[in-house]
């Protein structure tokens, strides 16, 4: 199967609006994708000539396709640092901005230049796209890709002036720079990807108006706007002796089954929540890691629970997940992001839930 059939059937499998999938058919992926790019945690990268049948699969899977790691440089893990995001996930967050013919749209973050391109089909000839990357190596990729394309790509952190219809951020922030939002028209709309934490954690996307309130639209794992990296911490935990031990009447296993981590992450402000997996436990059960203050603990898969430090984390977690399942479990989408003018917290609330206020470190 040649490569514009892979893209037909990509399109095909969009859950999405005839229009976004138009945009979508106008744009091959492959055609935005670098010859280099990195499929494993570990190892060298995978080029194109070597194994043209492999980078196809890749590129044409419904996942995210990582076209840099370690910004370029190396290491004994690939840590990506630019990628072309999950296709479904690109169709969600276009919907959600509510892009129409003659918009004035900001990307934040152009990776390929495969979203600039398809935010061009849909603006059309009397809108424009402006699409802001920070590493000069993406931007001049994405340059040749987008030829002849009415994209204007900047390279750098800040914006250029101007007033914008709707922007879109392909990275994560945890403080929402002015910068994404002072250009932005007040009645325009923030799509972006909203980190809890400040390093790690899940990175649910919102659409803020104004840039400052909104709804969660869809999960997601986002890499962080390089402006706001802080250095990766310690698995919680390591080295520590257990000081407590208990039950819950769920496991690790159900609440990754229950998909309930990122609402229980908006939920319960205090905690960080985390999933791994302790390198000389048996098989891949995941273990949820619990962290606060001098605080840690894990809840395994059968429910029991070993920690230590003066908070028991686990009892506060459970009290954040029996006020949502006492509530129906509210979907993600019930969720809603109010970002403070200050920036010394978010607010979060589900309904008559909440209001849950997360400090920004």
């Amino acid at each position: 199967m040649n490569m514009d059939d892979l893209h037909a059937r990509l399109v095909e499998r969009l859950d999405t609006s005839e229009t976004v999938r138009a945009a979508f058919a106008d744009h091959p992926r492959h055609r935005f994708i670098p010859d280099l790019v990195w499929p494993d945690i570990q190892g060298l990268p995978l080029i194109r000539s070597a194994d043209p049948e492999r980078w196809a699969a890749y590129v044409y899977d419904d996942d995210a396709v990582v076209t840099q790691a370690n910004d370029g440089g190396s290491g004994a893990i690939n840590h990506p640092s630019s990628s072309s995001s999950a296709p479904q996930v690109m169709a969600d967050m276009i919907a959600a901005a509510r892009i129409e013919p003659g918009m004035r749209v900001l990307e934040i973050g152009t990776g390929t230049g495969w979203n600039a391109a398809i935010l061009t089909s849909l603006v059309g000839p009397t809108g424009s796209v402006t699409s802001l990357e920070i590493d000069p190596k993406v931007a001049r990729h994405a340059r040749d890709r987008l030829s002849g394309a009415a994209v204007r790509v900047v390279e750098g952190a800040t914006p250029p002036e101007g007033v914008y219809d709707a922007v879109i951020a392909t990275c994560s922030a945890h403080r929402v720079p002015d910068d994404w939002t002072r250009h932005l028209d007040e009645e325009g709309l923030l799509v972006l990807p909203w980190a809890p934490y400040e390093a790690g954690g899940p990175t649910p996307v919102a659409a803020l108006a104004g840039g400052r309130s909104g709804s969660f639209v869809r999960d997601g794992s986002f890499m962080r706007d390089r402006g706001q990296r802080v250095p990766r911490q310690r698995f919680p935990g390591m080295d520590r002796e257990v000081e407590r031990k208990g039950t819950l009447p769920y496991g690790s296993q159900d609440l990754l089954d229950q998909d309930l981590l990122t609402r229980l992450v908006l939920a319960a402000p205090e905690l960080m929540v985390s999933v791994g997996v302790r390198p000389w436990t048996e098989g891949t059960a995941p273990i949820v890691a619990l962290s606060a203050e001098d605080s840690w603990s894990y809840i395994w898969p059968d429910g029991s629970t070993t920690g230590g430090g003066p908070r028991d984390l686990p009892r506060e977690l459970d009290r954040a997940y029996s006020e949502l399942d006492g509530a129906g479990r509210p979907e993600l989408s019930e969720f809603t992001l109010e970002v403070s003018p200050d920036h010394g917290t978010h607010t979060v609330r589900s309904g008559p839930l909440g209001p849950w206020q997360h400090r920004l470190r």
